[in-house]
């Protein structure tokens, strides 16, 4: 990694829709487990279920629009890589250069990957990357051979 490298993030739709796909019978399914329960003899568990199905929504409308969609002011928008750091531009206009502990993170599937590391005024970030945001697959294969270094 001598030179600087920049790559510019796009929404990932597809991945976005299968997402929805995955979250909203999981948190159908609790929700009507819980009606059974609420009108049966364990009343109780219908409060833990309800809870669990607004986690879970949370967690995925937290993961379609800000990590897929990459909608709102602390999504990513384009990424820039060095030897040393590695710049974060969200679309707010801010621009993150995590330049201590950074960590990269694949999965085991090969479709995403996370950044953490503290930036330049101490506070700790994270980021997760899919691959669908890529323009190209041999990007996503070429940033993640290129961060394998700070693993």
């Amino acid at each position: 990694m001598a030179k600087v490298e920049s790559f510019m993030l796009q929404p990932d739709t597809k991945g976005a829709a299968w997402d929805a796909i995955l979250y909203i019978p999981v948190v159908g399914i609790l929700i009507m487990m819980a009606l059974q329960f609420w009108y049966g003899q364990y009343q109780y568990v219908s409060y833990i279920l309800i809870f669990s199905a607004s986690y879970i929504t949370l967690i995925g409308i937290n993961r379609v629009f800000k990590s897929r969609l990459m909608v709102g002011s602390a999504a990513p928008k384009w990424l820039e890589l060095s030897k040393k750091n590695v710049i974060v531009a969200t679309n707010g206009g801010e621009k993150i250069e995590l330049v201590n502990e950074l960590r990269y993170f694949p999965d085991y599937a090969g479709k995403s990957f996370g950044l953490a590391g503290v930036d330049m005024a101490g506070k700790k970030r994270q980021f997760v990357f899919h691959k669908g945001q890529f323009a190209q697959e041999s990007e996503f294969k070429d940033i993640r051979s290129r961060l394998a270094v700070f693993k």
